[in-house]
């Protein structure tokens, strides 16, 4: 249980920095990518500019094609500035019709003139940003210039931003989950320390009360021994012993789960034949059964088409597994209708090659509230029985069904519950053989 609470929070620790580093990560990405566009925006600006103030084409030359040599001649002043920029420029006519370039032939990118800046891709992997800025001599349209800058002076910067950003985050993830876990485990100790002490209190208490209990049940048995008893003394004193009863029940129970969770309950695995235990725990009930005007039945299935010689035979605590199987059952008869059935069926199954037993008890009772199903295995957990539907409902101690399920889990087995409001409920105990090569005719 604690050890399942510091793992949670330990995860809520590590998830919650990890949406908070994935948000710095994504804003800080979109800075550094916004910042870089940015400056390459810029740059084309700026040649364009110098260009522009670069360009002299005399208002007399009227032909594009004198004034294509006037501005040829002024790019190739100086190219070797362009291309350290690694930056191309290209002269588009009034028309679109490409004049010249420097880049032999052009640049395979279709002449936007509705948008200055774009993004243009030239082919799988290779992307360019482009300018393209009209040109004008007075009101005489000359055509259009283009200014290109290679994208990867963005993107190689973004991956290298990315792959570095995912190095960090893994790395902060993984000193805030390993912190996270100190950290819950400091913030657990408190909370196991109370528990530990509520745990003794509770074995304590039930220990002591043991006594003073038996004292009062050999009290109560002595005046009912009593032949000259008057009736209602008599009645009032079965009252006291009834109720005694079931107070110590709880006691036991208190000091059995006390004892589970500190580990000092003792487990004594040896070969046990679940199939004769059953049938003595049925045997045992038949006559609660009666008394309750319920139909109390055993099944085993046939097991001659099971390998194993014994097919019952399971390795485990045949007195924890007695009081499993008296638990599920008296919670089966407890919580069933005068003229009820609850049937009992033991099998074998194989499962991955690996066999199990299962213990199925089915009742006609009033059944269990899809909500409560998930708490049924609590300990002190009762349906409300005016949630059940069946007001007159007897309610137990809370703790037969916790019992179950913390000495199946014992088994290393496992403990399931179906069930149809006003119709019924199945419960299954599932049970691992393990160790079976033990658990010959001569064992048993």
């Amino acid at each position: 249980m604690f050890q399942s609470t510091r793992q949670r929070l330990a995860l809520w620790y590590t998830g919650i920095t990890a949406v908070f580093l994935l948000l710095f990560a994504a804003s800080f990405y979109w800075y550094v990518q916004a910042t870089l566009i940015e400056r390459v925006d810029d740059t084309l600006g700026h040649v364009v500019e110098v260009v522009e103030r670069s360009l002299v084409v005399d208002e007399s030359l009227l032909d594009p094609q004198q004034a294509r040599h006037s501005l040829e001649a002024s790019f190739r002043d100086d190219p070797s500035t362009l291309e350290d920029d690694h930056i191309d420029l290209e002269w588009f006519g009034p028309q679109g019709e490409l004049i010249w370039s420097t880049v032999p032939g052009g640049i395979p990118a279709p002449l936007l003139t509705d948008g200055s800046l774009h993004t243009a891709r030239i082919n799988p992997g290779y992307w360019l940003r482009q300018f393209t800025e009209p040109l004008l001599a007075g009101d005489t349209p000359l055509g259009y210039l283009r200014v290109s800058h290679p994208w990867f002076e963005v993107s190689k910067p973004t991956r290298q931003l990315i792959w570095d950003l995912s190095l960090w985050g893994v790395a902060s993830l993984a000193c805030v989950g390993s912190i996270g876990w100190v950290l819950s485990g400091l913030a657990m100790q408190p909370v196991r320390h109370s528990y530990q002490q509520l745990k003794q209190f509770t074995a304590d208490a039930s220990h002591e009360l043991r006594s003073p209990l038996a004292s009062i049940q050999t009290t109560v048995q002595v005046a009912l021994a009593d032949p000259q008893l008057e009736a209602d003394t008599r009645q009032r004193w079965q009252v006291v012993e009834r109720l005694s009863l079931r107070l110590g029940r709880l006691v036991d129970d208190l000091l059995f789960l006390a004892r589970q969770d500190s580990g000092m309950a003792p487990f004594q695995p040896r070969c046990c034949a679940v199939d004769a235990l059953l049938l003595q725990v049925v045997e045992e009930l038949q006559g609660l059964a009666h008394r309750k005007g319920i139909r109390l039945s055993l099944e085993i299935a046939d097991p001659s088409q099971l390998a194993p010689a014994d097919p019952f035979g399971l390795w485990g605590d045949e007195d924890l597994l007695a009081r499993l199987l008296t638990n599920l059952l008296e919670n089966a008869l407890l919580h069933t209708p005068v003229d009820g059935q609850v049937q009992v069926r033991l099998e074998q199954r194989l499962k991955a090659g690996s066999p199990d037993l299962l213990i199925q008890v089915r009742d006609t009772g009033t059944g269990i509230p899809p909500q409560a199903l998930p708490h049924v295995f609590d300990r002190f957990y009762r349906v409300d029985p005016a949630r059940s539907g069946d007001p007159d409902r007897v309610a137990g101690s809370g703790l037969g069904l916790a019992i179950v399920k913390s000495i199946a889990e014992q088994h290393q087995g496992q403990v399931k519950v179906e069930s149809t409001l006003g119709k019924g409920s199945t419960f299954q105990v599932i049970l691992p053989q393990r160790q079976t090569e033990l658990c010959t005719p001569e064992n048993l």
